[in-house]
């Protein structure tokens, strides 16, 4: 078996979409960062298809080339060909959304890193490891990365891979159209066909629109085009035709492009074209390297490209595998698919970054109770915290699987200095101690506060909810922790939400399951649920079987600790991992209480406070991974 199913080889660029929409482009006031460029499009693509995928390209060696290749990776795509250049800056690509007719870009592509791939970045046993590989027609606009692309061509024919084209005509990065054309699609060319025409025969599959088979065939009438393709070439002619989906020809064309294998479309609204044919192309391969029937694969296709003209971003768009089986079996319900709640709900459930499927989190996001502690000024809080970041890095050494809960007010040296750490970092937003939820100032009135957030931030709020509640502080609750949630989807951030019911009335095995159904009833779906420790093996199930039963995607659910001894603790977690949602602890003063008193009391060094705290979180942690492992060998 082939370690790769597909390589694509071509751009790579950071797409900065503006986050406005309905404007000119000169009026856009911010924009969202994605990767983009076709060939990278289409490795993550179809990577959320499941299918194994590599990119070769090149990327600069500055903060967007870093962005590109780490975003790759997490995307699940191999990075083994995105090679680093010294000398270029990554390619940028500025874009827009003024209607479903007009997507205004701007190509920054002068030198860029990728236009520098060269034979020598083809690495034969590379080529070798995957089935097939895809190029794509930019990549054929200049004699460098032209001859770098005839080399895989030729590599994946000595080595039986099927091949494929994606002609993705820009005329703009053809240097026959101005900087400000960036979104024209068609300018006749000779030379360009001629270009094209030279590579046609080496290609097993060759996917255009209408536009772009008539710059490959010479003419704009499109079935002579075709015809002019498949007298250079015997491969599978697949032409897009917008919302008239596909048709597909393996042999002679026919007289009329219906005549051609299709597949069924889909009544959807166009919210944006841009990457479309990327978000088709990346379906359109998971059916043809999975020996699907064109019909079929087409489906795929156009189902992948209706997600992309339906939302914003262009392989923030596409779907994964669970999406697209959703989708096609459950059909369209509203054709502004970005609009539909329950897809929406597993597109992002199913396309989030990381395994955190061990959480071992230090928490010193607490602010109420080290403010209480003799001599805890503001600034020494702050100090501190630093330390107790220093005692997790310390215990995570590197490894996967740890985090930290960390607040902005008094925390933020620490919370800052936590990025890039590769840690897990949760950060509240409550007020500390308020009923009904209240927010921390900074989040604003209007929960802006958010849009200032990393990514990699995942919002903490603990809400002290009964279900014994009053009506008005019910009300008050649900309504916060509602909008809150919809701010993090807004801002893209992950959401923990904290329930502990016991703090506020009498509890059962039952009252967190049926909390956290009414939660989920409001459409508050959250990323985890952070769970004080039950006391029964009925409790930890009702409140998991809630959770399951609504949310089968959600990340899992963390522990808490409530001050407790570390003997109770271990029997705690003993408990709590024998159930698979339950993923870790997010535990805090159990680990700090101790060497918080005796630093703010002058008792214990810098040091001597770590080392105290190291010793106690990596004791929890290793209570923790015995008591999983215990339950592994029991299953």
């Amino acid at each position: 078996m082939k370690a790769l199913d597909v390589i694509t080889i071509g751009r790579a660029s950071v797409d900065l979409y503006g986050a406005q929409v309905g404007g000119r482009l000169e009026d856009m006031g911010s924009f969202q960062k994605y990767i983009g460029g076709s060939p990278c499009n289409m490795a993550a693509g179809t990577a959320r298809l499941g299918l194994k995928s590599a990119l070769i390209t090149r990327v600069g060696d500055e903060h967007m080339g870093r962005f590109i290749r780490e975003e790759l990776a997490r995307e699940g795509v191999n990075v083994q060909g995105v090679i680093t250049d010294k000398e270029r800056l990554t390619a940028l690509v500025l874009l827009g959304i003024r209607d479903e007719k007009q997507f205004p870009l701007i190509f920054y592509r002068e030198n860029c890193a990728d236009m520098a791939l060269c034979e020598d970045d083809i690495h034969e046993d590379f080529i070798a490891s995957a089935r097939s590989v895809v190029a794509t027609g930019t990549h054929l606009s200049h004699p460098r990365t032209e001859a770098a692309v005839m080399k895989a061509l030729t590599l994946a024919r000595k080595h039986g891979l099927q091949t494929a084209l994606d002609i993705d005509y820009r005329p703009n990065l053809w240097g026959l159209a101005g900087h400000g054309d960036g979104e024209s699609r068609f300018v006749e060319s000779a030379a360009v066909t001629a270009k094209l025409q030279s590579t046609l025969h080496l290609f097993d599959l060759i996917i255009g629109t209408e536009e772009e088979f008539h710059i490959a065939g010479g003419t704009t009438d499109t079935i002579a085009a075709l015809r002019a393709v498949r007298a250079v070439s015997a491969a599978t002619l697949v032409c897009k035709r917008g919302p008239m989906g596909a048709s597909a020809f393996t042999g002679a064309i026919p007289d009329s492009l219906d005549a051609g294998e299709t597949g069924p479309g889909f009544p959807i609204e166009v919210f944006n074209v841009l990457g479309a044919g990327d978000g088709f192309m990346s379906g359109l391969l998971k059916g043809w390297l999975d020996g699907e029937p064109w019909p079929v694969a087409l489906k795929y296709a156009n189902a992948c490209g209706a997600f992309a003209v339906s939302r914003h971003g262009c392989t923030p768009a596409y779907p994964s595998w669970e999406e697209l089986q959703f989708f096609l079996g459950r059909g369209v319900v509203t054709p502004a698919l970005r609009k539909d709640a329950a897809l929406e709900q597993i597109h992002w459930a199913t396309n989030r970054h990381k395994d955190w499927s061990t959480m071992r989190v230090f928490a010193f996001d607490h602010r109420m109770q080290l403010e209480a502690m003799e001599s805890a000024t503001p600034a020494r809080i702050g100090a501190f915290k630093q330390l107790c970041l220093k005692a997790a890095l310390q215990v995570s050494a590197g490894q996967p699987g740890y985090g930290i809960l960390c607040d902005d007010r008094l925390g933020r040296d620490a919370l800052y200095a936590a990025a890039g750490t590769g840690l897990w970092i949760g950060r509240p937003v409550e007020w500390p101690g308020s009923r009904p939820l209240t927010l921390e100032p900074e989040i604003g009135p209007d929960f802006g506060g958010l849009s200032e957030w990393p990514l990699e931030h995942v919002v903490k709020v603990l809400c002290f909810y009964h279900t014994d509640d009053d009506a008005d502080t019910k009300a008050a609750q649900e309504a916060t922790v509602l909008r809150l949630f919809h701010a993090c989807r807004r801002n893209r951030l992950e959401m923990l939400l904290e329930i502990i019911p016991s703090k506020v009335g009498p509890v059962d095995d039952t009252t967190s399951a049926k909390v956290i159904s009414r939660f989920y009833d409001l459409g508050i779906y959250p990323d985890w649920w952070k769970l004080e420790p039950f006391a029964t093996h009925a409790a930890y199930e009702a409140a998991c079987s809630a959770i399951k039963a609504r949310d089968p995607h959600v990340r899992g659910v963390v522990v808490l600790g409530l001050d407790a001894s570390e003997e109770a603790l271990a029997n705690s977690l003993a408990l709590a991992a024998d159930h698979d949602l339950v993923k870790g602890f997010a535990i805090g003063r159990t680990i700090f209480g101790d060497a918080a008193r005796g630093w703010f009391a002058s008792r214990l060094t810098d040091a001597e406070a770590v080392q105290h705290m190291a010793s106690r979180y990596a004791r929890l942690c290793a209570i923790w991974d015995a008591a999983r492992a215990a339950k592994g060998e029991q299953a």
